[in-house]
């Protein structure tokens, strides 16, 4: 299975540390646009009557479908041109081939790679079983961590060379939100290493921060202070 396994290396371009390049995606006009405005921790919880195996699979496909959507709209601008490696802050990201062999691609490619390869895993019935009572393989949650593994790096790419054209589609919203609740889940279920995640944890910190609370509609000149308007406390 180590052909699985996808590994990347975090170096310096030769250049200025692309990190220190100004981040549009960090910029609170755009940090705030989100498309819900509900407690994601709650969300991807698992409730108490599922089995742990079958909320995994059930969310490690749903993420590969909407992020895979999500780079659909952006494609025609990720090329070997534009994205002659597969980049994300400063970090490059090479694919190791079923032999090990190590390549570097295109941005475009390895993205290729990465769906055509969760594509066959999530519909391998011995690996993301779908007919009742057939167990789910020894090594699944190996195989999760692996794709979402590979699913944070294309979010990553996106925000980090693509945002942009984002911002352009109307979309960020839906990449904000798409993002933070994909990384709400790995956390909650360890799914992958905040060693891979730091290249990104400057917005992973904003995005999936409680929502502030709203306004309190203004009180009426004879109405008693609401003793909750000044003992919210926020919970993370």
């Amino acid at each position: 299975m180590d052909w699985l396994m996808g590994k990347s290396k975090t170096k310096p371009n030769g250049k200025k540390p692309p990190a220190e390049e100004k981040k549009q995606y960090l910029e609170a006009e755009f940090t705030k646009v989100r498309v819900v405005d509900f407690d994601l921790k709650e969300l991807v919880l698992l409730p108490r009557e599922i089995d742990l195996n079958e909320w995994l699979a059930s969310n490690t496909t749903t993420f590969f479908n909407l992020i895979n959507l999500q780079y659909s709209t952006i494609s025609e601008f990720c090329t070997g041109d534009t994205c002659q490696a597969m980049t994300a802050c400063n970090t490059i990201y090479y694919w190791y081939d079923e032999r090990g062999k190590k390549t570097k691609c295109t941005a475009p490619q390895y993205v290729d790679f990465v769906m055509s390869l969760v594509q066959k895993l999530v519909t391998d019935d011995d690996i993301f079983p779908t007919k009742y009572g057939k167990e789910f393989p020894n090594a699944f949650e190996s195989l999760v961590k692996k794709i979402c593994r590979y699913l944070f790096h294309v979010l990553a790419h996106l925000f980090w060379a693509h945002f942009k054209e984002t911002v352009a589609l109307d979309l960020q919203g839906h990449l904000n939100t798409l993002y933070a609740h994909f990384i709400v889940f790995v956390r909650e279920f360890n799914l992958v290493d905040p060693k891979e995640t730091c290249i990104m944890d400057d917005l992973s910190e904003i995005l999936c921060a409680p929502a502030p609370p709203a306004p309190a509609a203004p009180s009426s000149p004879t109405s008693a202070p609401s003793p909750s308007s000044h003992n919210h406390v926020t919970e993370r």
